[in-house]
């Protein structure tokens, strides 16, 4: 136990020294431009950060879920782009590690490994909402082969990944059970890409559909059985959902941290305005509301690494909430800039509108509500 904190803490170590010298200068550009620097990438990847996840005998960093919002959390604090680019790099993986055979990791962990290749989560459709057996995309069966169509919405490194983990029919009269997981391959004749969304915020990573029209997938490409689809998919959100509530958590952490700054900086009346007792009250709720959702994010991280009972349901409390503190503690963190929280020379902003995506992404916040109503009257 005591081997696996030393190797977190080096890794939260790097993540720090990273996120400071590296991403935080860059950080407004990245939301300017928007999209992630390709110099920046190749950085985050040298450090091993795109294959956290992996296995060492892959090249991986052999990090689990606490390892992973660790980092997640600490490139947060300066970028939510960047730790979006992470966080989806980790989403797309999960499949292949849940699923994947001995050959499939093989073939696919050395690529990203060696390759820093981006893979790409792709499940959510325009008409999905969150129940699974509304998924249209369809993958047909023709000899050993799998014929792909149909089209994925607001897919993250939609058009730049090398890798698509892919969830589609394979029988569509069966439900849930009728759903089986694919991967697609860069440079497959039919793949198709949508516009690039223009977004308000998460502006550094790429966001695009991603369109099928009669792409030959072979059998090998399949995770699992016939129909496990759903459950690789589940699972992959299920240990997801810590890191989701980590990078929510990075981002209102960062916020606080500004707004400590400033109003130990601002002076008003020929006092700073962290003197005046309704600042202090907000800076105190806000950091108690981060403290909270910490708290509950790495219990749920815990849960998910130890394979515990309940680990579905402490993980998607911790996304809903961490996600809804994020919300709160970057629009106070504006409000306590007042005119200039306002302003895009100051990063609270742009804080606010990253914050608003993790109350969206991967299951709005009702629908995660409903799962944990569900699990509460089920159990």
């Amino acid at each position: 136990m005591k081997e696996i904190e030393k190797e977190r803490q080096m890794i939260r170590e790097t993540a720090i020294k990273t996120a400071q010298k590296t991403i935080q200068p860059r950080a407004a550009e990245i939301d300017e431009i928007g999209e992630f620097p390709r110099d920046l990438m190749e950085t985050i990847g040298r450090q091993g950060f795109l294959s956290i996840l992996l296995p060492e005998e892959y090249g991986g960093m052999n990090g689990d879920i606490t390892t992973f919002c660790l980092l997640i959390e600490e490139i947060a604090k300066v970028s939510g782009s960047s730790s979006l680019l992470l966080l989806a790099q980790g989403v797309g993986t999960l499949p292949i590690w849940l699923g994947g055979n001995d050959s499939q990791k093989e073939r696919y962990f050395t690529q990203i490994s060696e390759k820093n290749s981006l893979v790409a989560f792709t499940l959510n459709e325009a008409e999905m909402g969150s129940e699974a057996p509304s998924i249209k995309t369809r993958a047909q069966k023709q000899g050993k082969d799998y014929l792909l169509n149909g089209r994925k919405c607001f897919i993250t490194h939609g058009s730049i990944a090398h890798l698509y983990s892919v969830f589609a029919l394979t029988e569509p009269t069966k439900g849930n059970e009728g759903i089986s997981a694919l991967i697609v391959e860069e440079g497959t004749p039919g793949l198709l890409f949508g516009r690039k969304e223009e977004k308000l915020g998460m502006r550094g990573s790429v966001t695009t559909d991603v369109i099928f029209e009669n792409c030959r997938i072979p059998g090998e490409n399949r995770l699992e059985e016939e129909g496990k689809g759903w459950k690789i998919a589940r699972d992959t959100l299920t240990m997801a959902g810590p890191a989701m509530g980590a990078q929510a958590v990075g981002i209102a952490q960062g916020a606080l941290d500004y707004s400590v700054h400033y109003a130990n900086e601002r002076i008003q009346f020929k006092k700073p305005i962290s003197s005046f007792q309704a600042i202090q009250f907000m800076i105190a709720d806000m950091a108690t509301h981060i403290e909270a959702a910490r708290a509950l994010v790495y219990q749920a991280a815990a849960r998910v690494d130890a394979g515990l009972e309940g680990a579905e349901k402490l993980s998607t409390m911790a996304k809903l909430y961490a996600s809804d503190v994020a919300m709160k503690v970057t629009t106070d963190a504006v409000q306590i800039l007042g005119g200039y929280g306002y302003m895009k020379d100051y990063p609270v902003e742009r804080m606010m509108r990253d914050a608003k995506v993790t109350q969206i992404l991967e299951g709005s916040n009702q629908v995660q509500r409903l799962v944990v109503a569900n699990h509460l009257f089920r159990d």
